[in-house]
């Protein structure tokens, strides 16, 4: 039987999602307190990989058991997982369901705050210069829809392509922080925290909001700002076919 879960982490306490040798991941704990659990291994694909620092509002993930699980099995497993993890909700799907490949969209958000604040260290990324909401939006503006990110993808990247069809790019005031909302079907490596250092310099006034049209056309990662750090990026929403997930069993 393959089962869907919903799960939130704090990446700060995380060495990214992947599990890699001598080094703490979401990955290797999740797995990790599954089999435990089911005493048996299990492998846990998620619905993309989220780097070292970033956090997840909602990831969802997939793996195969032989066991029915039910809520009782929610409540052993977040008792198993570190503080910085929590299962939110459990799926029963059909087998050949897939939490990457049948994933339609995907949402994440950037944290700036604009006045120092020692509440949120770890989850927001500080900005001393006064940022342009006005400015940052038109900039964001040049994003939406089809187009090729090559510029703002991590370079060595093993994809067939660098395009992606984005629905949702836009910043709001929240308060002392600047949240930045992007939503595409979806994101290259190190294309969310690109995009956001590149409109840092259009929001302090450094560059036009056209210059990210033209990083856009030049189809090179030289072309593009600065990633900034990776403690204020969330990914938050992650959507599928309302046939894919199937039955929530809590």
């Amino acid at each position: 039987m393959r089962y869907f879960l919903d799960i939130s982490y704090k990446g700060t306490a995380f060495h990214g999602w992947q599990r890699q040798p001598n080094a703490h991941t979401v990955q290797e704990a999740l797995e990790g307190a599954i089999a435990k659990l089911l005493q048996a291994d299990v492998l846990v694909t998620a619905s993309g990989r989220t780097d070292t620092g970033v956090h997840a509002l909602q990831q969802m993930v997939h793996f195969d058991t032989e066991h029915s699980l039910n809520e009782d099995f929610i409540y052993k497993l977040n008792h198993l997982l570190p503080h910085s993890m929590v299962v939110n909700r459990l799926y029963l799907v059909e087998n050949d369901a897939h939490a990457r490949f049948d994933a339609i969209s995907r949402s994440y958000e950037y944290h700036i705050h604009t006045s120092k604040d020692p509440f949120v260290l770890e989850q927001s990324y500080y900005v001393k210069p006064l940022l342009d909401l006005q400015r940052l939006n038109t900039a964001a503006a040049y994003l939406i829809g089809k187009q090729d990110f090559c510029s703002f993808s991590k370079v060595h990247t093993a994809v067939s392509h660098f395009g992606c069809d984005v629905t949702e790019a836009r910043w709001e005031q929240q308060g002392n922080k600047i949240v930045f909302h992007v939503t595409a079907n979806r994101f290259l490596r190190g294309m969310v925290r690109t995009l956001v250092g590149s409109m840092l310099e259009v929001g302090i006034g450094k560059k036009e909001p056209y210059w990210i049209k033209e990083i856009l056309e030049a189809k090179d990662r030289k072309a593009a700002g600065r990633a900034v750090d990776p403690e204020g990026l969330f990914l938050t929403k992650v959507v599928y076919p309302s046939s894919v997930l199937g039955t929530q069993i809590v």
